[in-house]
């Protein structure tokens, strides 16, 4: 992928992209979330993104978060498209035993948060996200052949043109260094659905 065809929303700390690889120094207090249970609004993290039309394709990339050291560091996908509709997956840093593998989706204002616990030795994650029109599927792998469904989310913004890319953030006072390499954007992997048919 050229990432001259990228753009930030919000630049980081500092950044530095040879050939396909990409890092990215977080600030501290940099996240996305929006109301849900905490009540409060975070809309300050570093977007790295492209815009297509193209309502089928798969986008993959590989993240490498072996800096991570504080609670809540992370690092992965995102598809950002204003402060209140979005979504994102990432390991999070949790302590020195596990981590966070999770997905958020952001509705019109309101966020989710679907989470499994892995261990705190895995420090590198490949995504892939893939669009069929207005939805969406997130998956994840450790090895970048085999990918693991996360979830799969309908986006009430998520039709006509969209952007998607990277993030990184560090919610509390911390910062650290996160690597993608490998971005890759595909035909669509999603395949369509061959069972109940629509209403």
């Amino acid at each position: 992928m050229d990432t001259a065809n990228f753009k930030w929303t919000r630049e980081p700390e500092s950044f530095q992209i040879k050939g396909d690889v990409i890092q990215i120094v977080t600030r501290p207090h940099t996240d996305l979330w929006q109301r849900t249970y905490y009540h409060f609004q975070n809309d300050n993290a570093p977007v790295f993104q492209m815009e297509t039309e193209e309502p089928y394709f798969s986008f993959v990339v590989k993240t490498d978060f072996s800096d991570s050291h504080h609670r809540f560091d992370q690092c992965g996908i995102v598809m950002y498209l204003d402060s209140e509709n979005w979504l994102k997956a990432s390991v999070e840093y949790e302590n020195g035993e596990y981590q966070h593998l999770g997905s958020v989706v952001t509705n019109q204002g309101y966020s989710d948060w679907a989470t499994t616990e892995i261990d705190a030795s895995v420090k590198s994650m490949w995504y892939r996200f893939s669009r069929r029109e207005d939805d969406y599927r997130v998956e994840c792998s450790e090895d970048g052949i085999v990918f693991r469904q996360m979830r799969i989310c309908h986006m009430c913004k998520g039709g006509g043109r969209i952007r998607f890319g990277i993030y990184a953030c560090s919610p509390e006072d911390s910062s650290f260094r996160a690597e993608f390499s490998h971005m890759e954007l595909t035909e669509c992997c999603w395949m369509p659905h061959d069972g109940q048919q629509p209403d």
